[in-house]
C-alpha cells in the first residue's frame, strides 16, 4: 500500500460545515445494522517536563476474548531506549485495580497512580468515567486522565508551584474488527466538544449495486462517496470546532486484497487555516515540539 501523503492531492479541497452541510442528516444505515468491535485504543501524548525535556507517553487499551490490559510507554529520542508498564495483559480481570508503581527512565523517577476500581466501560477497552490515572516525572505531575483524577490530586502529590509541566495528546488510534460500520466519539482540541463520527460503508446487502462510503460527525453526513471500488482513496476537508480538519481514506484492501482480512484506514487531522496545501510530507516528520497538532486514526479490518 502506497503512504499517506503519496496518495492525495496538495491542494486543499472543498471545505464543508457539518452544522449546514449539504447532505441529508440519513446516512443510509440500517437500524438493523451492528456497530463493529473496537479491539484497541492508543492515544499518544508529548509531555513537556520542567526541566524543558520532551518526552512521549503512550497508553494503550487493549481487549480481546481473554484479556484485557493497559499499557504505558515512556520514549524520547531513542525509541529503543523506552520504558513499558504493563498493567494485567494476560487476566480477563484486572487483578490489581488501585495502586502504583516506580520506575526508572533517562535518570528520571517516574510513579504512576492508577485506581480502575469503580471504571465503567462500555463496549470498548477504555473506561469512560469511574477511574484515575496519574504520572509523575521527579514528583512533577505531567499527566493525569480520568474523571476522578482532580480527587485525587491532593492525596497523591505534594504541590510545588515552581514547577510547570503539561503534556498534550498528538494522536489517537482505535482499531476496529466486524463489518463496516464503524461508531466512535472524539474531541478535536483539548477545549472542543466531544462529537459523535460513524463510518459507513453501503454495498448489496444494503440492496445497492456499487458501495458507497458515508461519514457522519453529530447526525450530520459530512461526505458521502460513490463507487467505492473506483475511489477507493481521496480526502475531504471539513470545518469543526473553528479548525480545519482534513478527512483522509484509504479503502484500497477492502476491494484489492483478498487473501487476507481487508483493512482500512481513515484518518481526521487539525490544521491551521494558514496551512496552504492538505498535507506535507516534511511535516510528517519534523520534530517541531512547540506546535501540537492532532490526529485521529481509525484502523478498520472486515471480516472476510
Amino acid at each position: 500500500m502506497r503512504d499517506f501523503a503519496s496518495c492525495f492531492s496538495e491542494y486543499a479541497v472543498q471545505v464543508s460545515d457539518t452544522s449546514c452541510s449539504s447532505y441529508s442528516s440519513n446516512s443510509c444505515i440500517s437500524p438493523n445494522s451492528i456497530p463493529s468491535v473496537q479491539n484497541s485504543v492508543t492515544c499518544l501524548y508529548r509531555a513537556a517536563l520542567s526541566s524543558k525535556r520532551h518526552v512521549l507517553i503512550t497508553l494503550t487499551w487493549c481487549k480481546n476474548s481473554l484479556s484485557q490490559g493497559l499499557n504505558i510507554t515512556f520514549s524520547g529520542d531513542d525509541p529503543a531506549a523506552a520504558a513499558t508498564f504493563k498493567l494485567n495483559t494476560n487476566s480477563r480481570l484486572f487483578r490489581k485495580l488501585k495502586g502504583s508503581k516506580s520506575i526508572e527512565f533517562h535518570n528520571t523517577n517516574i510513579e504512576i497512580f492508577w485506581d480502575l476500581y469503580a471504571a465503567r466501560y462500555e463496549s470498548g477497552p477504555e473506561p469512560v468515567e469511574g477511574y484515575y490515572i496519574l504520572i509523575t516525572f521527579d514528583s512533577d505531575l505531567v499527566f493525569s486522565l480520568g474523571d476522578t483524577a482532580h480527587e485525587a490530586h491532593p492525596r497523591k502529590l505534594r504541590p510545588n508551584p515552581t514547577r510547570t509541566a503539561k503534556s498534550s495528546l498528538i494522536s489517537r488510534q482505535e482499531h476496529f474488527s466486524g463489518n463496516t460500520l464503524y461508531s466512535t466519539r472524539t474531541r478535536f482540541c483539548e477545549n472542543g466538544s466531544a462529537h459523535d463520527i460513524v463510518i459507513h460503508c453501503s454495498g448489496e446487502n444494503d440492496g445497492l449495486k456499487y458501495p458507497i462510503l458515508s461519514v457522519s460527525i453529530d447526525k450530520k453526513t459530512v461526505i458521502r462517496v460513490k463507487r467505492l471500488q473506483w475511489n477507493f482513496r481521496g480526502n475531504q476537508t471539513i470545518f469543526l470546532d473553528g479548525l480545519l480538519v482534513d478527512l483522509m481514506w484509504d479503502v484500497f484492501d477492502w476491494f484489492y486484497n483478498p487473501g487476507a482480512p481487508g483493512n482500512a484506514v481513515f484518518m481526521f487531522r487539525t490544521r491551521s487555516g494558514l496551512d496552504s496545501r492538505l498535507w506535507l510530507e516534511e511535516k510528517m516528520v519534523q520534530k517541531d515540539l512547540d506546535k501540537v497538532d492532532f490526529s485521529f486514526i481509525i484502523y478498520a479490518c472486515k471480516n472476510l
